[in-house]
């Protein structure tokens, strides 16, 4: 009888795991690879544990992650996607992302205004903003102006961002500033990093690469996001942000929410989790993002490390999504005929 009633229980009990284990949802997020660790400690851990779900996350840039996205048009394995500003407006152009309910997301309102709505038609909304400029090493050259990545020192040892990834049309956008270029073509910025192209260490595609060229002496200067500065920091080298007389330049990372996703509740309750004064302190606190949640604050000392504060995010020299997909096509194939080309 003892027997019966043991194995009876056990059957229960087995049949009741695996009940809560088909219950158990996951959520899908597609993710640049930069700083995933600290972001399953601030954020993923964090939210499963709310949700009782599990957060699975698919990494990459913006370009391949968006062709992913499109190859499973109509039957999409994402729920969210991380993106460049200007990706997610082609993403909603290919009809592959909807708007975001933002009545569902409790911290909207804590958000500054330049990140609510950065893609028009609520289709996706900002997470966090950066800057992007030179940064280089003090003992080697000196860094005023954009100008000033064309000096002869610095030939051999610098890394330029890929036409092709996020940083590539913002630094052109200086590089065309400074030397006069007056035409959305980047005509002049073209030309002018094709005359410094050999001595381009890299054109790099991942930003994880350029801690790895200053530590091992292989450059001296590189164009970089904010985000990846207290990184470069980490090295205990003589290198420092450079603030060029021309500005600087940046833009904006959006969450959005996939087109026909299995699991919309979660994923504007992940959505707003990120949004939340709680995610966005630990995570700028880290220096992973700079916090786009006006409730955040910040000592110093942290906040020297980022793109902070409304008026900081106000003064980047930006292109807007719309002119970087309009123009882009022409970036590309000048680059390609001039950069690229050996």
């Amino acid at each position: 009888m003892r027997t019966l009633v043991s194995a009876g229980l056990i059957a229960a009990i087995s049949l009741g795991s695996a009940a809560v284990q088909a219950q158990q949802r996951t959520l899908v997020v597609s993710a640049f690879g930069v700083s995933q660790d600290a972001l399953r400690k601030h954020l993923y851990a964090p939210f499963e544990a709310k949700c009782g779900c599990k957060v699975v996350v698919q990494t990459g840039n913006s370009a391949d992650r968006l062709a992913k996205m499109e190859a499973r048009k109509g039957n999409p394995e994402i729920d969210v996607a991380v993106l460049a500003d200007f990706t997610a407006l082609e993403a909603a152009q290919k009809d592959l992302i909807e708007p975001v309910d933002v009545a569902k997301l409790k911290n909207y309102a804590k958000l500054y205004d330049i990140a609510k709505n950065p893609i028009g038609n609520n289709m996706g909304v900002g997470y966090t903003a950066f800057a992007t400029s030179i940064v280089y090493r003090t003992d080697k050259v000196k860094v005023d102006s954009w100008k000033d990545l064309w000096k002869p020192e610095l030939n051999k040892r610098l890394a330029l961002p890929n036409i092709t990834t996020t940083q590539g049309p913002t630094y052109l956008l200086m590089a065309d500033k400074a030397w006069g270029g007056t035409t959305p073509d980047f005509a002049v910025g073209i030309q002018k990093t094709a005359d410094i192209k050999a001595g381009v260490v890299t054109f790099y595609e991942r930003s994880a690469q350029i801690v790895q060229l200053f530590q091992q002496d292989e450059i001296h200067a590189a164009v970089v996001g904010r985000f990846n500065w207290p990184l470069i920091k980490k090295l205990n080298m003589p290198i420092a942000w450079a603030t060029p007389k021309e500005g600087v330049t940046g833009g904006m990372n959006v969450l959005v929410v996939t087109k026909g996703g299995k699991n919309k509740d979660l994923a504007h309750a992940f959505i707003d989790e990120w949004l939340s004064t709680e995610v966005q302190t630990k995570l700028a606190l880290d220096l992973i993002d700079s916090p786009v949640n006006k409730e955040v604050k910040l000592p110093p000392e942290v906040a020297d490390s980022l793109t902070y504060g409304e008026k900081t995010i106000a003064a980047i020299n930006r292109l807007t999504p719309t002119q970087t997909l309009l123009h882009r096509q022409k970036w590309l194939s000048a680059w390609n005929a001039k950069v690229a080309s050996k």
